[in-house]
C-alpha cells in the first residue's frame, strides 16, 4: 500500500534529509495520515521528498527503533499494528506505573501539584472549547507527562514515557474519537480531582480503577479488561505478572 500523497516538504537549513524525512513520517503517523499495517514504499517516499534513497532508509531505522514501524525480509515497511490484546496489557502496566507517579508526587512537597495539572486542565478545555483533535491530543499527553515527572522518580518517568509512547497514545485517540471533546474533557477534570483529593493510602487503587474505566470507555468490552471483571483486574494482573511457582 503506498503512503499518501502530500506535498514535498522544503528543505530547511541546518536540518539533514533524514531528519525532514523522520519528521515527515511522524507528522503523517501522528495525524493518521498513515495507518496501522499501510507500506511505505522507499522510492515512492524519496521521490515524493526529493531525497536520496539512503536518508529514508536511515529515518526508517530510527523509527523503527521507536517502535512506529516494522520492517520484515522481502515484504518491506509497515506502519506497526497493536492488538486489542497488547493494548489491554499496556493499560494494565500504565495504571499500576501512572498510580505509583500521583502517589510520589502527592508526596514530593517541592512542587505545588495543584498549579501544574490546573494549568494542564487549562489546555485540554481551550482544545476542547476549539474542538481540535490534535491540540486536545497533545494537551492529553502533556497532562500525564506532568504528572509523571512531578513525581520526580527518573526510573518510572523513563518506563512511562517507552511504554505510552505517542503511537500508544495515537491508538488510544483513534478508539477515543468517538467520544465528543467535552466528554472527554470532564474525564481528565473528574481525574485530576481525584488525583488531588483522594487519601493518600487509597490513590493508587483509585488510578488503577479509573484506567480500567477509561479502557471501557475507549475501547468498548463489556468489562474493564475482557475476562477480568472490573473492580479485581489489578488482582489478577498481579497474579499474571508474578513468576511461576517451582
Amino acid at each position: 500500500m503506498r503512503t499518501s500523497k502530500t506535498k514535498s516538504a522544503k528543505p530547511e537549513r541546518g536540518i539533514s534529509a533524514s531528519k525532514r524525512v523522520e519528521a515527515h513520517l511522524r507528522k503523517a503517523i501522528h495525524a493518521g495520515k498513515l495507518r496501522p499495517r499501510q507500506r511505505i514504499i522507499e522510492e515512492d517516499l524519496a521521490r515524493e521528498l526529493e531525497v536520496s534513497r539512503g536518508p529514508v532508509r536511515e529515518a526508517l531505522l530510527r523509527l523503527e527503533r521507536d517502535g512506529l514501524v516494522v520492517t520484515t525480509s522481502r515484504r518491506g515497511t509497515f506502519i506497526r499494528d497493536i492488538s486489542l490484546a497488547e493494548i489491554g496489557v499496556i493499560f494494565r502496566m500504565r495504571a499500576k506505573l501512572e498510580g505509583l507517579c500521583v502517589r510520589y508526587m502527592r508526596e514530593n512537597t517541592s512542587v505545588d501539584a495543584p498549579d501544574l495539572l490546573g494549568k494542564a486542565l487549562k489546555k485540554l478545555k481551550t482544545a476542547a472549547i476549539k474542538n481540535n483533535e490534535e491540540q486536545f491530543f497533545h494537551a492529553d499527553m502533556e497532562l500525564h507527562r506532568t504528572i509523571w515527572k512531578a513525581a520526580n522518580q527518573p526510573l518510572l518517568y523513563r518506563t512511562l514515557n517507552l511504554l505510552m509512547n505517542p503511537y500508544i497514545f495515537i491508538i488510544a485517540r483513534a478508539y477515543s474519537s468517538r467520544i465528543p471533546l467535552a466528554n472527554r474533557r470532564e474525564n481528565h477534570e473528574q481525574y485530576v480531582r481525584m488525583v488531588l483529593k483522594t487519601p493518600l493510602d487509597k490513590i493508587e487503587g483509585e488510578v488503577e480503577r479509573y484506567f480500567g474505566g477509561l479502557y471501557t470507555r475507549t475501547f468498548h468490552q463489556n468489562s474493564a479488561f475482557q475476562g477480568f471483571p472490573a473492580d479485581d483486574w489489578a488482582g489478577h494482573l498481579e497474579d499474571t505478572l508474578a513468576p511461576p511457582l517451582t
